[in-house]
């Protein structure tokens, strides 16, 4: 890992990437699930990573905030170096909002408490400032009704929007969404999608993990492909869906769009 002072300095005019990874690499055991991985994601852009399962798209997803730590290379944060703990890293993790495949929400919180409770403990706001931002977000997100209802009286598309809902209530700079659709029963998965998609317009930095094609193909600027720990293709979504280059991702296709 890198220290601090070896920030990654952009080209001269070049703006600093939001999210900048260089040459990581990272292993489970005799695993190897992220080779080489280089990837600059500008501010506002809608990065999509398709590819088979087991290709490492979780795993790269989970190591710009450090859920992973990495075996070596360097990520940074819209110039900084990821820290490798403690208070530093919990305040680059702020700026860096997660949504999972589950939801993990709070069960004994309410859907507001849920939200205030990032911007309390982590930002440091007023119980009022909190309450009031976080009445704006579930407004925005379509649930405000839902406001003093706990987590299990709502759906699962209900919760989900709820955690993108929290995510964005610590004002992130970037928003990672790690397959946030897939735990989630059909009808419901629309719902979730139209709140990402309104994220996306607004120029929110979105890495997102999927296998929603149509959504890919509607609200991403950029689709990285994945196979075997590799970014295989690196292109717009337009050229990855008709045009694929490598036989990895036409073999993926075929398979994904025939059914």
């Amino acid at each position: 890992m890198t220290n601090a002072d070896d920030s990654v300095v952009p080209a001269a005019g070049d703006a600093t990437p939001m999210i900048s990874m260089h040459d990581v690499e990272k292993t489970f055991g005799d695993l190897h699930v992220l080779k080489h991985i280089q990837l600059d994601v500008p501010a506002g852009q809608v990065v999509i990573v398709l590819g088979p399962s087991g290709s490492g798209k979780s795993t790269l997803c989970r190591t710009i905030n450090r859920l992973e730590p990495i075996d070596s290379g360097s990520i940074a944060i819209d110039g900084k170096t990821l820290p490798e703990e403690g208070r530093a890293l919990a305040q680059l993790r702020a700026d860096v909002g997660m949504v999972f495949q589950q939801f993990n929400l709070f069960a004994h919180k309410t859907i507001l408490e849920n939200v205030m409770l990032g911007p309390l403990k982590v930002r440091k706001k007023g119980k009022d400032e909190a309450k009031k931002r976080a009445l704006e977000l579930l407004d925005r997100v379509g649930i405000a009704n839902q406001a003093e209802k706990y987590p299990a009286q709502l759906s699962g598309g209900q919760q989900q929007r709820v955690a993108i809902a929290r995510a964005l209530a610590m004002d992130p700079k970037v928003m990672l969404f790690d397959e946030p659709t897939s735990a989630l029963d059909p009808e419901m998965v629309n719902e979730v999608l139209d709140v990402m998609t309104a994220l996306a317009k607004e120029g929110m930095t979105m890495l997102v993990v999927t296998h929603e094609m149509g959504f890919a193909r509607r609200a991403g600027d950029r689709v990285l492909f994945m196979a075997d720990g590799e970014i295989v293709e690196d292109t717009d979504p337009e050229s990855f869906f008709t045009s694929p280059k490598s036989d990895r991702a036409k073999d993926f296709l075929g398979k994904i769009l025939s059914h």
